[in-house]
């Protein structure tokens, strides 16, 4: 066998500053953007932890222009000094020494006890992993300076005699592009975090100054919870802002040390804005863990019991779930213990069995009582809960209808009556008329290139899909023959199914889409009501420019050599003046009427027809037109119509 390379002496460790530069990720979760935000966050929070123990009320934030950060407190200042009892420097086994920190004793109640820091990695590892860094501490009457590069110390400790009483860390430092794949965080993260931060420190500023841009934003919420609530609800709520607190102490196990824990939860019920935030030592917990298993326990029991209490379930009705109670509440949790178990360094979950417990006995507790002192607000989220849920339900079976019927056999021909599809299979070449009628259909059945036109015929006006749900809207056979004939699925924007998108432009079976009714006042209803079935169900149809309107002409101006089609009065009056000699006028007929050479020469052929592509330069007016004209502002239509009929009214009927 040969000799693979791999022997007694392959097995190596790394040592100093290489054990983050060369697996970053290990540490910052990331070796992209994610991974230098949170060497961010590493260092603010120490800031954070200093000013919970009550020592500093300001946190000042840098962006500079060079992308480069600085973080600077009125704290104690971190010791750097000789340590006795470790025979080292502070400064090297705070930024140095991986697993080095003041915060591993914080149950014991001396220091930091609810602490964001807890595996003495954050300072030194953001230190290993940055271009630069330079550090300055007061504290004692002396001003330290330390600066590092690429995780190297150059030229030790600085210490100064000051006369300033001002204490406090700063640290300016730059992610390492040799570190990270992305070292240009963004505005909006600072933004982001220190919003957040402000919300859950309550009384504590956070100012960001922000180079780039050059401007200072301030954050600050003096009642916390509360406040950050009330300006998430605009004033929408339908109850008021909630707010419980409790402390207590427990064990995860028996074998686990006891530790102490606080946490407060606020709430309160608004269908404009939910939203739902959990934070521990004030860390946001993107993902949870044990705050959220404890809150959906809590208030799904809590409402439930309610709801069977006031005899609000209809008979064998299933009860209510989570989704229908977070579909209308703001809520926000913000917990800290002595001992905390988050999943990984970056502290998006914890998993702390007594937390979970605590909280849900506690919220399990309070909750009923709650909503029986405050029975107006009660029966308000009940019977919210319930029309969520209801809603909920009717969505799920539509969502199946929808599956079913958009879903069997291949073969168009044999599951959509009356159309008619074309030869090719060239998805890039196929062409889709929509038409009005049967006798529509069969004009463009004769008049069209077989090869590559298909035609769906529609039968009246269809369903106005802007004033109509889902279960009505796929019980339309008309609308779901449309759907099936495209191919492509369909876009469900329902709050409910927004996760059921069986919509994917890349099985659109046609390159044009085009719509092709009379050119009369029917026509013209008929054509708005297929562009607004198509901008409800499948919009990106529109975005991607697939769908057209085909012009009909007004006019067929017949004189003793040649035929005229005129598909505007300005086009009518110019044919007539270059005729010499006696012609005949006729307004034009429906496309039933049509004979098959005129249908392929005046709509069909793509040489001599007149299509126009349908592409909103701004989806937001387009929204708002439709809405206005087909939704359910019966007001705005009125008022509208008043101001603007006059414009759209056909002058060549007016005698």
């Amino acid at each position: 066998m040969t000799d693979s390379g791999y022997d007694n002496e392959s097995i190596s460790t790394l040592q100093g500053a290489e054990r983050v530069r060369l697996r970053p990720s290990v540490i910052f979760g990331s070796d992209g953007i994610d991974g230098s935000q949170h060497a961010v966050f590493e260092i603010l929070a120490n800031s954070i932890d200093e000013t919970r123990e009550g020592y500093g009320d300001k946190i000042e934030v840098t962006l500079h222009k060079d992308h480069s950060i600085t973080i600077k407190d009125y704290g104690r200042g971190v010791p750097l000094d000789y340590n006795e009892n470790e025979q080292r420097y502070n400064w090297e086994l705070v930024f140095c020494e991986l697993y080095a920190g003041g915060k591993y004793d914080n149950n014991s109640g001396d220091n930091y006890e609810f602490s964001l820091g807890l595996n003495g990695l954050g300072a030194c590892a953001t230190q290993y992993s940055s271009e630069f860094m330079n550090v300055e501490v007061q504290r004692d009457g002396y001003l330290y300076e330390l600066t590092f590069k690429e995780g190297e110390n150059i030229g030790g400790l600085k210490k100064t005699k000051v006369t300033s009483q001002i204490t406090g860390t700063k640290i300016h430092w730059k992610p390492d592009s040799k570190v990270f794949t992305d070292v240009n965080i963004p505005v909006e993260f600072f933004h982001d975090t220190l919003k957040r931060q402000a919300v859950v420190n309550e009384g504590v500023v956070f100012e960001f100054y922000d180079e780039i841009n050059d401007e200072t934003i301030r954050y600050e919420y003096d009642n916390g919870l509360v406040d950050y609530i009330e300006e998430t609800a605009k004033g929408k709520n339908f109850t008021e802002v909630t707010s419980f607190d409790h402390e207590a102490t427990g064990r995860d196990s028996k074998t686990r040390p006891e530790y102490r824990l606080k946490f407060q939860v606020a709430f309160c019920f608004c269908n404009e804005e939910p939203l739902i935030e959990y934070y521990h030592n004030s860390s946001f917990l993107e993902y949870g863990g044990s705050p959220d298993k404890a809150i959906r326990n809590a208030m799904v029991y809590s409402i439930d019991q309610y709801i069977k209490g006031e005899d609000l379930y209809n008979k064998n009705e299933k009860r209510i779930t989570f989704t229908d109670i977070e579909d209308s509440m703001i809520l926000i949790i913000n917990s800290f213990s002595t001992i905390t178990s988050y999943e990984n360094q970056t502290k998006k979950a914890i998993n702390n069995k007594f937390i979970q417990d605590e909280m849900t006995r506690y919220l399990r507790k309070v909750l009923p009582i709650y909503l029986i002192e405050n029975k107006d607000e009660a029966d308000k989220i009940a019977r919210q809960i319930l029309v969520n849920k209801r809603s909920r339900e009717k969505a799920e079976r539509t969502r199946v209808n929808i599956r079913k019927k958009l879903t069997g056999t291949i073969d168009l021909s044999n599951r959509v009556k009356k159309f008619v599809d074309c030869r090719s299979k060239d998805n890039s070449k196929r062409e889709l008329y929509i038409v009005e009628g049967d006798s529509a259909l069969g004009a463009c059945k004769l008049g069209r290139d077989a090869e590559f036109q298909g035609i769906m015929p529609v039968r009246g006006k269809i369903l106005n899909c802007l004033k109509s749900d889902y279960d009505r809207i796929f019980k339309s056979d008309i609308i779901v023959d449309l759907l099936k004939v495209l191919g492509c699925g369909v876009e469900i924007k329902s709050k409910h199914n927004k996760d059921f998108n069986t919509f994917d432009i890349d099985k659109l079976k046609w390159d044009k889409v085009i719509i092709c009714t009379d050119a009369d006042v029917d026509g013209y209803q008929i054509r708005t009501l297929i562009l607004t079935m198509l901008y409800t169900l499948v919009p990106t149809l529109i975005e991607e420019g697939k769908v057209y309107i085909a012009e009909t002409p007004l006019y067929e101006i017949t004189s003793k050599t040649e035929t005229f089609f005129a598909y505007t009065e300005a086009e009518k009056a110019e044919y007539i003046s270059k005729i010499k000699g006696p012609y005949s006028l006729q307004r034009s007929k429906g496309l039933g009427e049509n004979n098959p050479d005129m249908m392929w020469q005046t709509t069909m052929s793509p040489d001599t027809r007149r299509l126009i592509q349908v592409l909103p330069e701004d989806a937001q007016a387009t929204k708002e037109m439709f809405d206005l004209l087909l939704g359910d502002n019966l007001d705005g239509r009125k008022e509208f119509i008043a101001s603007e009929g006059h414009r759209y009214i056909d002058q060549t009927d007016v005698v």
